[in-house]
């Protein structure tokens, strides 16, 4: 279950992520394409990738962040669907019986995009990419928490009413 939660956060933390700002708690959300380039950048870095490799192995790579993005937007709505009132067992089952089915097929998806990208990097390579974007997604949860503490106290209780 923690390993999907990740998966998720993951998956949604482009459009939710907060850029420091030091204008007293505002918050500066980045688009899509800024999130991207900067992870691009800092993954690019953290695994010593050539400018030839980067440039192979970020369009499937990107692909393969929208493609599982999809995957769990679906997770999503039919998770959502189980809050509504009177929802019967048959119900739940099929929201479950979904969940799961979804998160093999975010399994099998990555699978097939591993042998896609072993034909452009080293595994050490793949490797390292892989512990490179769990520390990009660290820091960015790490930001928004920092963020969301500093934030004004005012709109933080509102926050918390809602």
């Amino acid at each position: 279950m923690k390993q999907w939660i990740i998966s998720l956060l993951l998956i949604i933390t482009p459009l939710t992520v907060v850029q420091a700002s030091g204008n007293k708690g505002l918050q500066q959300y980045l688009t899509k394409e800024e999130f991207c380039a900067r992870q691009q950048a800092f993954i690019t870095k953290q695994a010593a990738l050539t400018e030839a490799e980067a440039e192979a192995f970020f369009p499937l790579y990107f692909e393969l962040q929208e493609r599982k993005r999809q995957l769990n937007e679906e997770v999503w709505s039919a998770f959502k669907s189980g809050r509504k009132e009177n929802v019967s067992e048959a119900r739940y089952e099929e929201i479950l019986e979904g969940i799961y089915d979804n998160r093999l097929a975010i399994d099998r998806l990555e699978k097939s995009y591993f042998e896609k990208f072993k034909k452009i990097l080293s595994f050490k390579k793949i490797y390292l990419v892989q512990r490179a974007e769990m520390r990009f997604h660290r820091e960015v949860l790490k930001n928004f928490g920092e963020k969301s503490k500093t934030a004004d106290p005012a709109r933080r209780k509102s926050q918390k009413n809602k």
